[in-house]
């Protein structure tokens, strides 16, 4: 078993790794985003549980993109190479908890493994 306490202190922290799932907390302050329309995870899927506060993710690419509102208790699964985007559209900050299979992230929140983009992107 492992037990962890979780802060939402800082922009993005891992938080736990075990078999082959990754958790991590997120914490966006009003009006910051996370990600981009050329963001995504070339090898891992990322589920984000909102925790505290409101916003919106933009997924796809481009103007041909969808925008979901995210306000406490949404779940949104976003699949391995799936572009993203999580902005915080409220007045208070925006607390998430990530789960990501396999993990993508190391200790300072870089992008490892299947976290990072495909040979060739950008």
């Amino acid at each position: 078993m492992q037990s962890r306490m979780l802060r939402f202190e800082d922009s993005f922290r891992t938080v736990t790794d075990i078999r082959g799932v990754q958790a991590a907390e997120m914490t966006l302050a009003a009006g910051d985003s996370a990600g981009g329309p050329d963001d995504y995870h070339a090898g891992a899927d990322q589920g984000l549980f909102v925790v505290d506060g409101r916003g919106e993710a933009l997924l796809g690419a481009g103007d041909d993109h969808e925008r979901i509102a995210l306000e406490p208790g949404s779940l949104l699964v976003i699949e391995r190479g799936e572009r993203h985007e999580i902005r915080n559209t409220g007045d208070a900050p925006l607390k998430t908890l990530n789960f990501y299979n396999p993990p993508a992230f190391d200790d300072e929140g870089e992008a490892v493994g299947p976290g990072r983009k495909a040979p060739g992107d950008r």
